[in-house]
């Protein structure tokens, strides 16, 4: 890892918003760059967060299981799935990291601060979870659960609380089988793959027409947000 300068007043901002004091102000660093300011600055020796993005992203969904584990003993294996992917989604990790201000202190390229990266839902969730990997190696698992926890609480207390979401894949069918059309038919349109950190992007057609695309860290989220965005449109269109 590049060890990486960190001005104490940046640093101090951080760590308050944060709530963490980090003994390695470097791991701290590391979480806030984007993989966008080594591209655009290849001379300057930085590495990026996305190897801490792909041990946060890890450590977020072990925690939020282990607690809808503990706290909801009745829920059946597909329950406690729905809500944890009611909580660990790029949208939620996204508001996490706005609450946060961390969009605020991304390093990031030119190019991608301009086509407005510091607002983008993608970036955000990777930023929190690197923080969080970051927070990890820092502090060890207690500090780290403590800090996903307190983050993601009124997330958690909501999927607790509330009635487990149906999967968007199945609404999205039973929909489509009560108005006579033909199945949906899912289709990756393109991956990436940069530093263990991998994203799809799908869409979902019925019929010959495309209905809705989404994506997402792994396959499976990228079809759950096209079959979302085909029932937001559909039933925006009364179905």
């Amino acid at each position: 890892m590049s060890r990486q300068a960190v001005p104490a007043a940046a640093r101090a901002q951080a760590e308050a918003r944060l709530g963490v004091k980090f003994a390695d102000p470097a791991l701290l660093a590391l979480a806030l760059i984007h993989s966008s300011y080594p591209n655009e600055n290849p001379g300057a020796g930085a590495d990026c967060n996305e190897r801490l993005e792909f041990l946060g992203d890890a450590f977020v969904n072990l925690v939020v299981a282990r607690r809808l584990y503990e706290e909801a003993r009745g829920a059946s294996e597909g329950e406690l799935t729905a809500r944890r992917s009611a909580v660990v989604r790029w949208e939620t990790l996204a508001g996490a990291a706005s609450r946060l201000g961390l969009g605020e202190l991304l390093v990031m390229g030119r190019g991608e601060e301009a086509g407005g990266g510091r607002e983008r839902a993608s970036n955000l969730a990777g930023a929190f979870e690197a923080v969080v990997g970051a927070v990890l190696l820092d502090g060890g698992y207690s500090k780290a659960r403590a800090f996903v926890l307190r983050c993601l609480r009124d997330e958690i207390e909501s999927a607790l609380s509330s009635e487990p979401p149906k999967d968007p894949k199945s609404r999205l069918q039973e929909l489509l089988q009560s108005t006579g059309r033909e199945p949906p038919r899912y289709d990756t349109v393109s991956t990436e793959d940069a530093g263990g950190a991998s994203s799809f992007a799908a869409q979902v057609s019925a019929g010959g027409r495309v209905l809705g695309e989404g994506a997402g860290r792994r396959k499976v989220d990228a079809e759950r947000a096209a079959a979302a965005s085909a029932l937001e449109r559909l039933e925006g269109d009364g179905a």
